[in-house]
């Protein structure tokens, strides 16, 4: 029981609603053994917070919790322009701090948004959920049996409007979940449409719709937006995402000795014979290939022979090109196991933080002239 208090409480800078706690419980404890929950609403509602209190509390009725993050701009366990299926297995009752976990299956977008390619968004996220089902489930996605105890929460961006809202309705009727968390703010014409909105008239649904409001409230009961810096927190995940690269108990306290340790750190050289290039959301000159990678981050991706999509297996920085040698630079913190493994480098619009190229003192190394060698 006291393990239970401390999670209705994760952290003194979150405030869990009463509403909030009781629309869990009940997911929790509902008629569905394994709930599968679609969790949606405007920007800034509070949708992350709730899906990571629901995870808690199906923590503390099951041993894992899979959780599909769908909001490649505001990722939750992993860096920025990543959609991935991810299994959880502890409570982390500090709901304020981020933490990255290795996911069980991952794609690179690489964007921050889905507006570039919603085709290939839904294809992405229709895959980790058809996983899902084959891991821990049955395909018969209108029947879920589950075999392995493991229930589903579906987090999603705060685009509800126009093609957003489109690609919401579209994940709901592919995923048929069981359960449809809407947080509503006070601003009205900015929430999703009352009810059943994925529904066309007549059609019907075993979900059950949970409508919650928005946890900050003014003494009106008013929602208060808590506007957040959604390029720093991306910054943030990256940099904690190749802080990976070193010892954990390596000191490395400020964003400068991090850009000063990756500088210095040795790269893995890869064989540009051994990979294939893609550039994702645009296209560039053949010539200019090796110049578009040098000083960017790439998504590290395995071809499958059993699924249509590479599966990523992490990002690395191009440290540098070496085109007499034939041999890529990357800095990465994926192990030289799995990095073996790579045959392609998918090319987005994931950046490096500023902060890691601007230390002053040195050069920085992605910044370099002679960095692309092609004597």
């Amino acid at each position: 029981m006291a393990a239970a208090s401390e999670t209705e409480s994760p952290s003194p800078k979150i405030f869990i609603p009463e509403e909030w706690a009781a629309a869990a419980e009940a997911i929790a404890c509902g008629s569905a053994a394994l709930p599968i929950t679609f969790v949606c609403g405007p920007k800034n509602s509070g949708k992350t917070t709730f899906s990571r209190h629901l995870l808690n509390v199906l923590l503390q009725r099951h041993k894992k919790v899979a959780y599909l993050d769908t909001d490649v701009g505001q990722t939750e366990f992993t860096p920025p322009g990543l959609l991935s299926l991810t299994v959880i297995d502890k409570i982390t009752p500090d709901l304020t701090i981020p933490c990255l976990k290795t996911p069980e299956r991952c794609f690179f977008f690489g964007d921050i948004s889905s507006k570039r390619d919603p085709t290939t968004y839904l294809a992405y996220i229709f895959s980790l959920y058809d996983h899902y089902l084959e891991e821990y489930g049955t395909s018969n996605k209108t029947e879920f049996q589950g075999v392995a105890g493991v229930s589903l929460v579906i987090n999603t961006p705060g685009w509800v409007k126009g093609i957003g809202y489109e690609i919401l309705v579209d994940m709901l009727k592919y995923m048929s979940p069981t359960h449809v968390v809407k947080i509503g703010i006070s601003a009205r014409s900015k929430n999703l449409p009352a009810g059943a909105f994925w529904l066309k008239e007549g059609d019907t649904d075993t979900a059950t719709v949970v409508e919650i409001n928005a946890a900050l409230q003014d003494h009106l009961k008013r929602s208060v937006l808590v506007q957040k810096d959604a390029r720093l927190l991306r910054d943030l995940r990256v940099m904690a995402y190749f802080r990976q690269c070193f010892p954990s108990d390596m000191t490395i306290s400020t964003i400068k000795e991090l850009a000063r340790s990756l500088a210095a750190h040795p790269p893995y050289e890869i064989s540009i014979s051994s990979i294939k290039i893609k550039h994702l959301h645009c296209q560039v000159p053949p010539a200019e290939t090796f110049y578009s990678l040098n000083a960017t981050i790439v998504g590290l991706a395995v071809s499958s022979a059993s699924d249509q999509w590479p599966h990523c297996v992490g990002l690395g920085i191009v440290r540098g090109i070496d085109t007499f040698r034939g041999v890529l630079h990357i800095i990465t913190p994926v192990p030289q196991q799995t990095l073996e493994d790579v045959d392609l480098l998918l090319q987005g619009f994931i950046q490096i933080p500023t902060s890691l190229l601007q230390v002053q003192g040195c050069v920085s190394p992605y910044m370099s002239a002679n960095v692309l060698s092609t004597n």
